[in-house]
């Protein structure tokens, strides 16, 4: 197999994003297969045009059913808003499809079980877009746990934090309505910690919330992209229907104890994805805004330079690093997405189901929902009931 040819749904935030990591594979991890930017697929002729000369893409169209009953697509590539992943992933499993679909993986619990079912059933390669998985510093830290460098895990706190939905005027963009985003914060935000956790500390067996939408309306937008958005020029408003900000606690099937924080309002803090994880034997924290940087301490070390020290996650011993720069020479965000889509390619070539896959987003919703049932109930809830 020497290359495998992608259709894209969404051309936007994550379009941006995926298309890059299609055409840069090529030239960093040349052993891979190579995924050739067939067709990309939005509902605004022009917007996608544009994209698609933009991107890079060879062809451009307007229905995703189109793109799907193509017989010179290999896999579909899932980055439409929320609501749009459940039926355009069915069709396409249906059809034979690959598939790579963004967080979270659909709007319900339910929805995301039928999802993986269909996947399964049709027998293709399915993957969920949890990519800040593939930072190398957070390898290193599912590394260090796992080898039992850091002992028996007591804790896992995680915060995502961002302020871009501050100012009250900010219009009310297709993520702040429940029908299309399925959740607020708690979704999008919080849906990137708890996959955090699941991968390096473990199961979440039990939460117990809280939450709350401080901006109860918003004027209606005139135009939105990615995280940014321009009003209509009137005065009308529309109401918020999801979360702003939400907390909660959890226990982990180990024993270990979590706390997560999600929300838009934390003014200063643009993209603040971090988590601290303490064991028996030391202790790791990370910060996405510094995202080549792993904190690590070690209780072993000798008493007079104990301390947290500063791994710089770019030399060739971790993970991805030897694809790219000399060490010390730091990438970004845009290349988590690179390390992900190659995992999803060398999944395919080698029969196997790429990780994070569909399973593991059907295990975050239903934490979300977990965290959902026990604020609107005020109790604590198992996963199992769900």
């Amino acid at each position: 197999m020497q290359q495998i040819r992608v259709g894209m749904v969404g051309y936007k935030f994550m379009g941006k994003a995926h298309s890059h990591a299609y055409r840069d594979i090529p030239m960093f991890f040349p052993d891979v297969v190579h995924p050739v930017m067939q067709a990309i697929c939005g509902r605004d002729a022009e917007g996608v045009s544009q994209a698609a000369k933009q991107f890079g893409w060879k062809e451009y169209v307007t229905d995703w059913k189109e793109l799907i009953g193509r017989d010179d697509i290999d896999l579909i590539d899932i980055n439409a808003p929320s609501d749009m992943h459940k039926e355009i992933a069915l069709e396409a499993a249906k059809a034979g499809k690959h598939l790579l679909c963004e967080k979270p993986l659909a709007l319900t619990l339910e929805d995301s079980r039928e999802m993986l079912a269909a996947a399964e059933a049709a027998g293709v390669k399915h993957m969920v877009g949890f990519n800040y998985r593939f930072a190398p510093a957070v390898q290193l830290a599912r590394k260090l746990i796992q080898e039992g460098r850091l002992g028996q895990i007591y804790h896992f706190r995680g915060w995502f934090l961002q302020d871009w939905i501050i100012d009250p005027e900010f219009p009310l963009v297709w993520r702040l309505q429940k029908d299309t985003a399925g959740s607020g914060s708690h979704g999008d935000l919080g849906a990137h910690i708890i996959d955090l956790a699941h991968f390096l500390v473990g199961d979440i067996e039990e939460v117990i919330g809280m939450s709350e939408t401080f901006i109860k309306e918003r004027p209606l937008p005139g135009s939105m992209s990615g995280l940014s958005a321009k009003g209509n020029q009137s005065d009308e408003k529309g109401p918020v229907t999801v979360d702003d900000a939400t907390l909660f606690l959890a226990k982990f099937a180990n024993g270990a104890l979590g706390s997560f924080e999600a929300t838009r309002f934390a003014a200063g803090h643009r993209c603040t994805n971090s988590f601290e994880i303490n064991g028996s034997k030391g202790s790791l924290k990370f910060d996405f805004e510094r995202m080549n940087e792993l904190q690590v301490y070690f209780t072993e070390d000798a008493e007079d330079v104990q301390g947290f020290r500063r791994v710089l996650a770019t030399d060739p011993a971790h993970a991805y690093a030897e694809a790219w720069w000399p060490p010390g020479h730091t990438i970004g965000f845009e290349h988590t997405f690179i390390h992900e889509t190659v995992e999803l390619l060398q999944a395919i070539r080698e029969d196997r189901q790429p990780v994070p896959n569909f399973a593991d987003g059907v295990k975050c919703q239903q934490v979300l929902e977990a965290v959902d049932l026990s604020i609107a109930e005020r109790r604590w809830v198992r996963t199992e009931e769900l």
